[in-house]
This record gives structure tokens, C-alpha cells and sequence, in this order.
């Protein structure tokens, strides 16, 4: 399918499946570090450990025992992110945030506690990880820059970067949309921006099928707009490849409206659909940057 999806715009230097695991991932990476990047909790220690802008942790809960100790902790807390340490394309994650009267939201609707507990213990039970148990990471919320806003104002809007022995190769911006409940992930409705990576500057939209230059839901161009904080994310997608023993990586990044560029994770297996979305296969990137 993805080949097919090339022949259309015909991009020099794709990369299918086989040929990214065996080039990029098997040669650049070595298994027994996989988890590293797999494992959120494991990897926000490591970015933690070297000063790395991140999200704050709140907790880590690994025993559905401690859930309700843990959660008393966190809930003195406006806003908050949940996450299986373990889990895959944006499975399982809630986004929590009070409302004036001090009740929970999370996607448009009043949560209760007890529903918060369930969502908890099925991270811990494995739902999200396809294992017989994960842990459960409660991390400070980011609060989009407003640059995002004049794309599209909801949902936490991320620039997946790939890195190759430390240097930036290819970036997207991934942006939510109306049917993606918040979430930027393409396999999910988000839309793939395309980045200019010499002049920071964003280019075409991909939602999947065709090409625009705006947002599904904003008639705003934006082909050509200016990237806020680029050396920035630069410079941190840098810092963070080689604060892993992996060569090869997917670096997610937001702009918080106040701390600016931060790390939301890191992945050893980065989707091949950001070659759609800039229209230009990793190979083309490669040979440019080695």
C-alpha cells in the first residue's frame, strides 16, 4: 500500500517496511536497548537523568494496590496526562483537567474518580501494552504554544523528528483534527504537516489520502509559516539522540505555551508515513546528511 501511495507523488529514495527494519532499526540499534525507548518511564528516566526538557513526572504507579495512594498524590494537580509505560500509537493515554468546579474532564465530558481508577488498572493490567502487565505514567500536561492554535486548537499537537547517528534527517508536525479526539497520531484521523528542516518552515498537509495547504478544520494556509523555537528543536532532538545508545530514532516534541520545546517520547520503530507526508523518501534524506 505504501509503495502504491508513492507511485502517486513518486518521491525519490522510499523506504518500505523490510528495508527501514533491516537498514535503520537492525543495523543502528541493538535489541537489548529497545526498551529504553519502548518503555516511557524508563525513558523519562534517562531525560530526566540528563536534563533534558520533558513533562514532569507525577507518579509511576506498577501495583493496582497503590493506585488510590499514588492518585492522592496527583490530584492537588489542574491538568495531567495518563499513559501505559508500554503502549503503542497513543493507546490508552487520558488527558485529565478540572473544570471550575474542580470535576475531572477528559475528551469533552465529566469523569468520575472511580472511572479514573478502572482506566489506571487496565494500563497496569496490560490492556494498552498487549502484556500480562505495564505500569502507568502520571505526567504533567502540556499546555500547547499558540503557534498550534492557529492551525488548530485542540488536542496536544507534536513534531516527530527522526534522527540518524545523532543528526535530524526528516520532521513532520502531527496535528490533531475534529474526528481524532485530541490525538495527533495519523493512524488515528491527525494529519501529517510536512517541514522545511533548513528554513523551519511548515509545507503541505497530508490527512491520509490527498494533499492541502491547510488543516482539514481551518481554511488558514499555512504553507510556509514559520516554525517557532526550530534551532531549539533542533538542538534538543540532538541532545536527546545522544542521551540513548540508539542511532536510529523517532523524537516526539512539544511547545508548551510557557517552557517551550519539550520531549514527549522517544521510538525505536518511527511509521514510514512521514515519507507521504514531506513527499520525499529516507533514503533522499540519508544520502543528504551522509
Amino acid at each position: 500500500m505504501l509503495q502504491k501511495l508513492f507511485r502517486i507523488s513518486n518521491p525519490k529514495g522510499v523506504m518500505g517496511l523490510n528495508k527501514r527494519n533491516i537498514e535503520l532499526i537492525y543495523a543502528h540499534n541493538r535489541r537489548e536497548d529497545y526498551h529504553l525507548a519502548d518503555d516511557k518511564v524508563r525513558s523519562k528516566e534517562i531525560l530526566h537523568d540528563k536534563a533534558i526538557s520533558c513533562a514532569e513526572t507525577y507518579a509511576v504507579i506498577t501495583n493496582i494496590k497503590d493506585i488510590k495512594k499514588m492518585w492522592a498524590k496527583c490530584e492537588k494537580h489542574q491538568a495531567m496526562a495518563i499513559k501505559p509505560s508500554n503502549g503503542f500509537g497513543g493507546e490508552g493515554i487520558k488527558i485529565l483537567k478540572k473544570d471550575e468546579q474542580d470535576n475531572w474532564i477528559s475528551s469533552g465530558r465529566k469523569i468520575s474518580e472511580d472511572e479514573i481508577f478502572r482506566h489506571i488498572t487496565s494500563i497496569i493490567s496490560g490492556l494498552y501494552s498487549m502484556s500480562s502487565n505495564d505500569s502507568c505514567l502520571i505526567e504533567e500536561c502540556i499546555v500547547p504554544h499558540p503557534f498550534f492554535a492557529e492551525i488548530y486548537g485542540d488536542g496536544v499537537p507534536d513534531f516527530r523528528v527522526i534522527t540518524l547517528k545523532n543528526k535530524p534527517i526528516m520532521a513532520m508536525l502531527r496535528m490533531p483534527t475534529s474526528k481524532s479526539d485530541g490525538k495527533a497520531n495519523l493512524h488515528q484521523n491527525g494529519v501529517g504537516i510536512g517541514v522545511d528542516m533548513e528554513k523551519g518552515t511548515l509545507t503541505q498537509v497530508y490527512d491520509g489520502k490527498r494533499y492541502t495547504q491547510h488543516h482539514p478544520d481551518n481554511p488558514a494556509i499555512i504553507l510556509g509559516k514559520n516554525i517557532p523555537f526550530w534551532n531549539e528543536i533542533m538542538a534538543l532532538s540532538i541532545a536527546t539522540s545522544k542521551a540513548f545508545p540508539l542511532n536510529f530514532l523517532g523524537i516526539d516534541v512539544v511547545i508548551d505555551r510557557k517552557k517551550g520545546p519539550q520531549i514527549m517520547e522517544v521510538n525505536v520503530r518511527s511509521g514510514l508515513g512521514i515519507q507521504l507526508v514531506n513527499k520525499r523518501g529516507l533514503e533522499e534524506a540519508i544520502a543528504e546528511h551522509f
